[in-house]
C-alpha cells in the first residue's frame, strides 16, 4: 500500500479505492514534457491521483 508522508509534519496517508476497496499502489505519471509526478492508482484500472498536499507541498511516498 502505498503510504504518503509529509516531509514536514510528518501526517501520514494511507488510501484505497472506493470503487474495490483495494490499496492504491505508488507509480510515475510520465508528462509529455518529460517531468514525472507521483501518483497512487488502483491496480485495478480504477484510475490514479496525484500524490495528497500537507502543509502545502506534496506528500511523498518513500520507494
Amino acid at each position: 500500500m502505498a503510504t504518503y508522508e509529509c516531509s514536514q509534519c510528518g501526517m501520514a496517508v494511507n488510501a484505497t479505492c472506493a470503487k474495490c476497496d483495494t490499496p492504491l499502489v505508488d507509480d510515475l505519471l510520465k508528462l509529455d514534457d518529460g517531468r514525472e509526478v507521483q501518483i497512487s492508482k488502483c491496480p485495478n484500472e480504477h484510475g490514479k491521483i496525484k500524490s495528497p498536499m500537507c502543509c502545502g507541498q506534496d506528500m511523498s511516498c518513500p520507494a
